[in-house]
């Protein structure tokens, strides 16, 4: 039989869509000019990995040995290791997993490989053996910023390498707790003719990557490349085929970071941690409610209060609105950190059952410190500032808002109730206005003499209490 021969194709950096001839604009995504040549090799009679021993009398090629779910899984629990942030191993899910095969993203000069250093120096000082590989700097380079964090340690070793066979031939000759690479994008296999950091080549990195996570359970650490829109880099498939999915992201005009789970199969998602750079790197933020309420001033027309959840962290933040009459036909509705729909939303609500004309005013709501909501309990809170800044009225300082507003005008329940009230008092505050629905989940909730829970049914509740 004829051998088969190579073929050409092209291929979309941006969805991986494959095509026989070059378009202008990829169908699958709407991508325009996108499209790659690349040389199509033949594919290898053997791909993939295998975790267990192949008895001999499997039929599957490569299949590996199942395990049953009984008490012998104790024997192959899951083992963790502890980065030295208690920051990072809550987003981890309570430390780094052996074998896992994790995913870094982030903005260029955010801190990704800061904190990567850092925390190989905390999994040295927890006796674990660390190969740390750069495609993108050189062994002086990464050595130099990693003395600038203080970070000295034999169990910590750089190299700087962007053939993936030397990568991988490198780590299970040094059998490392730990691989960093730095970054995938950076990578290449010579048996593929694509250029680094296109589809083809991130995909085929990756999947050999993971085959040394799983295979020699070395915690593998991919750091990734951000589009301008801040998605990874790559094919979709790299989100797939990574236990846990991290974004490390925040606003250059301020020092802290934010460090999220987008996903985490030893954990939950929705994760967050706080870090703050400083001169001699990143230090963990232990309480964030008190970072990002520490400079609330006295002038508390149009603040409020609000408690969110950020997976299964309470976090306190400060909702800032300001309204200004104006004679423009289409007034402008400016919002930071929550969904402008959701403001014309909230907007068409108060309007329409408080009567209070805002119709005609500029309307700009901020979410101070950077922060982005996206849960809808934040409604209450925002609800509560526009009120305040349009009827010229004080907020109490020591009051928090948590509750959905519906169409109708009627005020919704939320989760992790008691959480929020307890994260709040923690604080020091002493009214908490919340939905009246979420009273039946608060019987067994013990507060202080001195504390005040308001129950709400409708917005025109919100604007008696106000």
């Amino acid at each position: 039989m004829a051998k088969s021969k190579n073929k050409t194709v092209y291929t979309c950096q941006n969805c991986g869509a494959q095509r026989p001839r070059w378009e202008g604009k990829c169908s699958d995504c709407g991508a325009w000019n996108s499209f790659v040549e690349e040389l199509q090799l033949e594919e290898p009679k053997t791909r993939g990995w295998s975790t267990g021993s192949v008895e001999k009398t499997s039929t599957a090629p490569g299949a590996g040995k199942p395990v049953s779910l009984d008490q012998s899984l104790e024997a192959i629990k899951l083992d963790r290791f502890d980065t030295g942030f208690q920051e990072l191993n809550r987003v981890l899910g309570g430390g780094l997993a052996r074998g896992s095969f994790v995913l870094l993203g982030g903005s260029p000069g955010i801190g990704k490989s800061t904190l990567l250093l850092q925390m190989a120096g905390g999994l040295a000082a927890d006796k674990r053996k660390i190969l740390y590989i750069s495609g993108e700097e050189s062994v002086s380079q990464t050595g130099s910023r990693a003395h600038r964090l203080g970070i000295r340690s034999p169990l910590i070793e750089v190299g700087a390498e962007s053939n993936l066979h030397n990568v991988m031939e490198l780590a299970r000759h040094k059998k490392p707790d730990v691989l960093v690479v730095d970054s995938i994008q950076t990578m290449y296999l010579s048996d593929l003719q694509a250029a680094p950091g296109s589809v083809s080549q991130v995909r085929e990195c990756a999947g050999h990557l993971m085959g040394l996570a799983k295979q020699d359970g070395i915690a593998v650490i991919l750091i990734g490349h951000v589009t301008k829109d801040g998605t990874i880099a790559g094919p979709k498939v790299l989100e797939h085929m990574v236990d846990c999915v991290l974004s490390f992201d925040g606003d250059t005009s301020y020092d802290f970071r934010l460090l999220r789970t987008l996903k985490n199969r030893f954990g939950a998602a929705h994760e967050l941690g706080v870090f703050q750079m400083n001169s001699k790197g990143l230090e963990e933020v232990l309480n964030p409610s008190e970072l990002f309420l520490e400079e609330r001033g006295d002038q508390l027309i149009g603040s409020a209060v609000f408690a969110s959840m950020e997976g299964t962290r309470p976090l306190l933040c400060e909702v800032q609105a300001l309204t200004l009459s104006t004679n423009m036909a289409m007034p402008r509705r400016t919002s930071l950190g929550i969904d402008v729909n959701r403001l014309h939303l909230l907007t068409a609500v108060l309007d329409r059952h408080l009567d209070v004309r805002l119709s005609s005013n500029d309307i700009f709501v901020n979410v101070v410190g950077g922060l982005k909501l996206i849960e809808p309990a934040a409604d209450l809170a925002v609800a509560a500032a526009i009120l305040s800044t349009e009827g010229r009225r004080d907020l109490d300082a020591k009051t928090v808002f948590f509750g959905e507003i519906g169409l109708t005008g009627e005020v919704r329940g939320v989760s992790f109730v008691e959480s929020r009230i307890k994260e709040a008092d923690k604080l020091g505050f002493q009214h908490f206005v919340i939905p009246h629905s979420n009273k039946r989940h608060l019987a067994d909730l013990k507060i202080s003499g001195d504390k005040k829970i308001s129950y709400i049914k409708n917005v025109k509740d919100l604007s008696r209490i106000i």
